[in-house]
Formats: structure tokens, sequence, C-alpha cells
């Protein structure tokens, strides 16, 4: 198509849901391509208007003066075809010159220029990167389930209404349940059975025992005060058993020290749980909905396993943030490498 022609054309004004509408030319009506000097018209009469009007051609009639311009009789009475353009608002004024069309010309044509350099000044990943992208994805699909089936071998939840009096209390018994052997479980698999002494799981660090909260008291709790603690306390362990096999299949990671990868893994694991938690997080409830009704939890799900609103504000609002960032799967899986594999960890060798 000749640059200069289009050049001519007005944006169609319909809006956006107009746009599939098929649109007729006002002169013959064959199929339009857009607003032309100022009316919807075909390319065809596009053309013979501005041809017509360049060369200020005077047409006759050889019939009565009222010819009906159809698709198919357009050129037999050039006089009723021009005239019909002009009925429907076609108007001279908006057809370019010759000068007008060279400097259009010219300017679509730096245009392409300037994009085709951006294109090319584009970041493009090498081959290697592009593998490891790929080994990424494959390992986070393998170790997510989206239909989330294996929650249903959990042991049950049970939500209830707890008392205030009994969430102020609820984080001392956690504490203490974290502290017995559970807490090594949660952190066990084939090749990570045993931890350091000196490095706690930091996702229940900021539990701690108030000095003065009593002792007696709070393992006297109800168990209604606590009742999703069981099932979260399945599903916080289950989670780590999959960032565990996440991180085995991260390129290096297996060429590590031991001693690293477990640090490494104690240090991150929540973080990381945190993040592919994200992927069932939905900003109109502000809750995970992990499949059926049953396993949709709110914040107080998890407050009736213990965790204080001081702990659950900020990681709402963590959720809400990376939410909002809207990542690709890329993104997302090269985000959770980079947390496994940070070199900053406390501990940390190589």
């Amino acid at each position: 198509m000749d640059p200069g022609t289009s050049s001519t054309s007005l944006p169609d004004p319909a809006g956006d849901s107009e746009r599939n509408i098929p649109r007729i030319c006002g002169v013959c009506g064959d199929r339009a391509t857009g607003f032309h000097f100022n009316a919807m018209t075909c390319e065809g009469c596009k053309g013979f208007f501005r041809r017509s009007m360049k060369r200020k051609a005077m047409f006759t009639c050889p019939f009565s003066g009222d010819c009906h311009i159809t698709k198919d009789n357009r050129r037999h009475c050039q006089a009723c075809r021009l005239k019909r353009c002009v009925d429907i608002g076609m108007m001279k004024e908006f057809i370019l010159t010759d000068e007008e069309v060279q400097r259009k010309r010219e300017m679509i044509l730096k245009r392409k220029e300037e994009e085709a350099l951006r294109e090319s000044l584009k970041p493009k990943l090498s081959e290697e990167q592009q593998k490891v992208i790929d080994v990424l994805l494959e390992a986070h699909r393998k170790t997510y389930d989206p239909t989330y089936a294996d929650f249903t071998k959990f042991r049950p939840p049970v939500r209830s209404q707890p008392s205030s009096r009994g969430a102020a209390k609820s984080s001392s018994l956690l504490t203490q349940d974290l502290s017995s052997e559970d807490s090594s479980d949660l952190f066990s698999s084939e090749a990570f059975s045993t931890f350091p002494d000196s490095v706690d799981p930091p996702p229940f660090s900021s539990l701690v025992l108030s000095e003065e909260q009593d002792e007696s008291s709070s393992m006297n709790l109800e168990f209604s005060q606590l009742s999703m603690l069981p099932h979260l306390a399945d599903l916080v362990s289950y989670s780590i058993q999959k960032v565990i096999g996440f991180a085995k299949m991260i390129p290096g990671f297996r060429d590590l020290s031991a001693e690293d990868q477990i640090i490494l893994l104690k240090c991150s694991a929540i973080e990381v749980i945190m993040l592919r938690s994200n992927q069932s997080f939905t900003l109109e409830d502000m809750s995970w909905t992990c499949g059926s009704s049953d396993f949709k939890y709110r914040v107080s799900d998890v407050t009736q396993a213990g965790h204080s609103m001081d702990l659950l504000e900020p990681l709402v609002k963590f959720q809400v943030g990376l939410k909002k960032l809207n990542l690709h799967e890329e993104e997302h899986v090269l985000l959770m490498a980079i947390c496994i594999l940070s070199p900053d960890r406390p501990g940390v060798r190589e």
C-alpha cells in the first residue's frame, strides 16, 4: 500500500467494543478499511476520491444523475461516485500534498528504523540462561501441584471461634510444640535428616514465649482455641519437603557442601513457602484458595494455629504487594531460586 495514501486516513473514532463489527464503505458498500478523508470508505473509493480531487476532474453522468453506486458498478459512473463521496462527508482538505506525503514517508521510515534499533538493543537471553530457566520451571512444576490434591492427606482443618484470651496465649503453646522433636521432622528429608543445633527454623523466630506469661495456663488452653494447628502443621511440613525437592533441582545447589545446603534451606524455606503460596493468594478476599472450600485459608484460620497478628500483618502485606506485581512463572521461579541461593545467609562457608 502506498504510504502516502494511508497517511491521509483518520483513526476510526469507534470504540473498542465496535471494532469487531463489519464496517461498510459509505460510497459503494464494499468492506471499509477505516476513515479516509473524513468518511468511512474502502480503499478503492479512497483512491478514487484522492485522484479526482488532485486532477480537479469534472465528470458527467451519462444517465439520469442519480446512479446507485455498488461494489460491482462503481466504475460505471464516475460522476455519481464522486457525488456520493462528497455526500457522505469526504473533504479534499484532508488530502496531503506531494511534499506532505514525502515527509510522511520519511517519518514512517525513520520510525521503523528506530523500532528496529530498539529491538536490536534489547537484552537477549543466552542459551545457558534459557536452559537454567527451563530447568527451574520444570523443578517448580514437579514440586507444586496446582490441584492441591495432597491436602486431603493432612489432618483435617477444624475451624472454631477462638476467644481473645486464647488467641493471645496461642503463640506460647505453638513455641512449646515446635521445641519438641516435631520441629526436626518438618525439615527432614532423604538428603537432609539433621540440622545444626545453632540454627533455629526462622518461620517461628518471632513466636517467643512471653516472660510474663504463665506456662501452666498456656498448657491448659482448650484445643478449640488452636483447632487449625494440626492441619497447618501438616501443611507447613509438606511445603518444606516440596521446597527441599525444588532446591535439589536448582543447577549447582547439590554441588555445595552438605552443611551449606542445610543452612541455605533452613534460612530460606519459609521465605520460599511465602513466595509459593502467593500463587494461591487472591486479592479479592485476601485469602489463600487451595482447591475446595475446606482448603480456603483466611487470616482467622492462621490465628487458630497460634500465630499472632503481629506476625500475620506483614505477611499479608507482602502477599498483596507480590500479587500486584503479576509475575510471570519464569520470574517467579527465578525469585525462589535467588532466595534459596542467597550467599549472605549466616554460617554459609562456600
